[in-house]
């Protein structure tokens, strides 16, 4: 089945949206916004990309590289980050979409740091640096869920991650990942930030 899916990226990382897009033969149905919403007026903008491009998809693919991260400012990631909240409202005319984070190569270092053992319940975990220097919030948060527990498993995150190798060589696997998190318990749990 293929899903219909929204590229949520910065203009410095277009080349993967289009790699996306034009060459991996990927099996979706593409709702992102190719071409620029001409207008002064951000409100109209968002709105239009929510009418007309995300309130068709029901995952969002967002890519996470050395451009997207909360820290760079607010307003250098107003778009991103709307597009994001839409993405994650539940509501009239819109459903709630899962939401793939895509890690891109030149910041693999700066998410994926290491490995090591739960002080508390002696697990080997996988460490992932997801937070306002790698990502913005609402990503980050919906990534790292508050669940009172010593570490996250897969059930107690709403956003799924990968890093770009691993898509680009099974992007229907994360993309129904996405998709499959709308349905999940830890759907109840998102939060869109203001």
């Amino acid at each position: 089945m293929k899903r219909t899916c929204f590229i949520s990226f910065k203009t410095e990382d277009i080349q993967y949206k289009e790699i996306i897009q034009n060459d991996l033969k990927i099996e979706m149905i593409d709702k992102s916004l190719n071409e620029s919403i001409v207008s002064e007026n951000e409100d109209y903008i968002m709105q239009r990309i929510r009418e007309d491009y995300l309130s068709h998809s029901t995952v969002t693919i967002h890519l996470i590289g050395a451009y997207s991260a909360e820290n760079l400012g607010q307003e250098e990631q107003k778009y991103i980050k709307r597009e994001l909240q839409a993405s994650l409202y539940d509501g009239v005319n819109n459903t709630k979409n899962g939401i793939l984070g895509i890690v891109l190569p030149e910041i693999y270092d700066d998410v994926y740091t290491g490995n090591g053992v739960c002080s508390t319940c002696g697990e080997t975990l996988n460490y992932v640096s997801i937070n306002d220097r790698t990502a913005i919030r609402e990503f980050s948060y919906n990534y790292h869920i508050p669940n009172g527990k010593c570490h996250w498993t897969e059930e107690d995150r709403y956003g799924v991650l990968v890093k770009w190798d691993d898509f680009v060589a099974d992007s229907k696997k994360y993309i129904e990942q996405a998709f499959e998190k709308r349905t999940a318990p830890i759907a109840k749990k998102t939060k869109v930030y203001p």
